[in-house]
């Protein structure tokens, strides 16, 4: 995210070679605060009307989603328990990788050290490039993020009961606002997780897309394999994840961050041969770095 002349508080902190714990850590404050101002400002340009054929899509696979609730749920955990004992244990395996925090917090990590380096001492040209880093992992951290948490609450509101619960599988078997983890169904938050970092990372670098993807659809068959999950609640999880991850894009757009207003698609990022320059300065920095 880029430098403002608003952040005025910031230029007061020492250059990160000379500066303490207690100025670190007021600068990762200045800076998260100043980043979050920008995301929350008015919109900056006008973005292309949704396409009709998007709503239409949508709509089809809501109604995919109430299908699948009447012929595909019972046959799909039927099949799912029935299933060889170390097919069940591989994908138990395999779904803990559709855990949110996978993603959240090595974002997250980078975000804070990313506002930890950035200092006005450092040449006009090295800010641009770390806000220009900030606002995409920002930006990947928020398309996972608001729909993960979104899929947290709304599937403890729906009630919707796992199909392990029971006797028997019962689609149709809810309690709304009961919130119990066997009665969190619908949508899948791993499938909700999975499905938006797919979006994410593919929006940013559309040659990952197809490895995304993989890794998405794979997630999403391991919980309906584990037997946590119908097929329709994966389904909804991913519909959850898409819609939310493609909104957040065009909220940044919208704020002429990360993407162009006019087609949404992936601003150019800083170059490998700054990046680098970035980087040997930032460690010339460091308190004990030879002089040159």
């Amino acid at each position: 995210m880029s430098t403002s002349k608003n952040a005025a508080p910031r230029t007061s902190l020492p250059p990160l070679g000379q500066a303490g714990p207690a100025a670190l850590v007021q600068r990762v404050a200045a800076d998260l605060a100043h980043w979050l101002v920008i995301l929350v400002r008015t919109p900056r340009a006008r973005l292309p009307r949704l396409p009709l054929g998007g709503l239409i899509a949508l709509a089809a696979v809501i109604a995919v989603i109430v299908a699948s609730m009447f012929v595909l749920d019972i046959p799909a955990s039927t099949w799912a328990r029935h299933l060889p004992r170390g097919v069940v244990d591989f994908a138990d395996q395999i779904t803990d990788f559709g855990r949110s925090g996978w993603f959240l917090y090595p974002l997250g990590f980078i975000l804070i050290c990313l506002a930890a380096i950035m200092t006005p001492s450092l040449p006009p040209g090295a800010q641009r490039v770390l806000g220009a880093l900030a606002a995409r992992f920002g930006f990947l951290f928020t398309a996972i993020a608001l729909p993960s948490l979104f899929s947290t609450i709304i599937k403890r509101i729906i009630g919707r009961a796992r199909p392990y619960v029971g006797p028997h599988d019962d689609p149709f078997n809810y309690i709304p606002f009961v919130w119990r983890p066997e009665y969190a169904s619908m949508p899948s938050g791993h499938a909700t997780t999975a499905a938006a970092a797919a979006i994410a990372f593919g929006a940013i670098w559309p040659r990952l897309r197809a490895v995304m993807w993989f890794y998405a659809l794979i997630i999403m068959l391991s919980r309906v394999v584990i037997n946590v999950h119908h097929p329709s609640d994966v389904i909804a999880g991913a519909v959850v994840g898409v819609v939310g991850a493609l909104l957040v894009r065009r909220w940044f757009a919208a704020r002429r961050l990360v993407f162009s207003a006019t087609d949404l698609r992936a601003l150019p990022g800083p170059s490998w041969r700054r990046l680098r320059t970035v980087t040997r300065r930032l460690v010339g920095a460091l308190p004990g770095a030879p002089l040159r």
